[in-house]
């Protein structure tokens, strides 16, 4: 037993090294081998626990001695500092005695994690192409970290006194927002390598240049066998990286528009100086040069005016056309005001349907509000004409808002069915109760009344922890399992 001891008691540093780094090859072959003492450390482990539970009198028990097993759980969460929900699993929960055969099962999946890894290393060292593109990745900041550095160089104090730095405000106020585009491209490739690829090598080539130089380690599969990541000691979901960049595209196309607002300010300042300056050196002008010039110009208004009447006499068949060319131009016009107007109110749809479904989860019709004002952005974007200046634009957004769409459509559903899980549950379970009350004592009835419990219990089992519905159902489980085994 006391081999057992001092194994279990080397579980809290063990077990949070069984994750793999991406990034630099040679530290990947590293993270290889101490993979490979870690399982065989819990190899070793597995067997003694197997020689213990040889022992009748400790089959069905739990180690309750010292500070060895008894707070198993309790050494596993301190060593690593606070524990995320996502990967709680991977290191214990709050049990403070755990039993043999359950640390067995534990081991078993901690082994199996280690396996899978060590076939990740493996397909990771083998191509040279992805060794080379995540090397490339860790030499550049991470798309959040870029975006901060964006968003300070764009908090810009116009400078209205002075021209030059005027000139120069306006120049870093572009150059911010071709770095902002830029961004955007990259978050784009981002969120569509992870959501559309097949191939976990592929997913992490996406994940890898959204973090950059901050790097990221594979550390978990959740309940739903969802991949769980870290980075700078936060853990997240690949669902997670999927909602941060939509997250930050939102911002961008804020500090794109806060940009042209500040360069047009900026662009009309240095107009009115320009202006203003030159408009002294032409009144002096025009004060010497009138005396001396005015027959001239009396001649030239006379020569405008007959050619005025050479044009009225022999091209009035123009007229039409002319007429003709200014409504055309004139449309050009409307459509172009129109499609900015779609285009910048589409934008702050889709900004007000991101910012609606932050910090999950929400009520039913939150997500329905949200789905509401993506299907309105996506109007907006698709009635822009194609000759129009934000055509390109609209398009790329367009694309863009359709996934969103189509994501929220799928909270929407999740939602509803779990509404509908957890009401179809309390009728099954009233129905349970006033079925046992009527004839307690019948065979017949009591098993119609325990599948009327099973149906429930099942039905709340099911309901997604995303949904807003899943504390309700966590909280009434207790009581329809107890009602269960109570007419078992």
């Amino acid at each position: 037993m006391a081999n057992l001891e001092v194994l279990v008691s080397e579980l809290p540093a063990l077990i949070p090294s069984l994750k793999l780094t991406i990034g630099d090859s040679n530290q990947i072959m590293e993270q290889i081998i101490l993979i490979n003492n870690a399982q065989e450390q819990l190899r070793n482990l597995k067997k003694l626990i197997a020689q213990e539970l040889k022992f009748d009198h400790i089959k069905n028990s739990a180690i309750a001695t010292l500070p060895r097993i008894g707070t198993v759980a309790n050494l596993f969460i301190p060593s690593v500092g606070l524990v995320d929900p996502a990967i709680a699993e991977k290191f214990g929960n709050s049990k403070t005695k755990i039993s043999l055969t359950d640390l067995q099962s534990k081991i078993d999946s901690w082994i199996e994690w280690g396996y899978f890894l060590q076939a990740i290393a493996a397909d990771i060292l083998s191509d040279i192409q992805l060794v080379n593109q995540l090397n490339s990745d860790i030499s550049y900041p991470s798309l959040s970290a870029n975006f901060q550095v964006i968003a300070e160089s764009l908090k810009i104090n116009l400078d209205f006194g002075n021209s030059n730095i005027l000139q120069r405000q306006i120049q870093k106020i572009s150059n911010s927002q071709k770095e902002l585009l830029q961004l955007q491209e990259k978050l784009t490739y981002s969120f569509n390598t992870v959501k559309n690829s097949h191939s976990l090598l592929n997913i992490l080539l996406g994940v890898s240049a959204f973090y950059g130089k901050s790097g990221f380690a594979l550390e978990w599969l959740d309940d739903d066998h969802e991949l769980i990541i870290s980075s700078q000691g936060k853990f997240q979901e690949l669902t997670d990286i999927l909602n941060d960049c939509d997250f930050f595209q939102e911002k961008i196309a804020t500090l794109i528009i806060q940009g042209d607002t500040l360069r047009e300010q900026a662009e009309q300042v240095l107009k009115n100086i320009e202006q203003e300056s030159s408009k002294e050196p032409i009144i002096s002008q025009q004060v010497e040069i009138v005396p001396k010039f005015s027959t001239q110009k009396i001649v030239r208004s006379t020569l405008i005016i007959a050619s005025s009447l050479l044009i009225l006499g022999f091209g009035g068949w123009k007229l039409k056309e002319q007429s003709q060319q200014l409504q055309q131009i004139s449309l050009s016009l409307t459509q172009e005001g129109s499609a900015n107007a779609n285009f910048k109110s589409a934008q702050k749809l889709g900004m007000e349907a991101a910012s609606l479904v932050q910090n999950p989860p929400h009520p039913l019709q939150v997500w329905q509000q949200a789905q509401n004002k993506w299907h309105q952005a996506i109007i907006l974007l698709d009635s822009i004409p194609h000759q129009t200046s934000v055509s390109d634009q609209a398009k790329n957004k367009l694309a863009y808002y359709q996934i969103n769409y189509k994501f929220i459509s799928q909270r929407v559903l999740i939602q509803k069915k779990g509404i509908a899980d957890l009401e179809l549950a309390q009728k099954l379970a009233i129905e349970a109760n006033l079925v046992g009350q009527n004839s307690p004592h019948s065979r017949r009835i009591r098993q119609q009344a325990k599948d009327k419990w099973e149906q429930a219990i099942n039905l709340l089992e099911a309901i997604p922890e995303t949904t807003f519905v899943s504390i309700e159902a966590k909280e009434t489980l207790p009581l329809y399992k107890t009602n269960y085994a109570a007419i078992k």
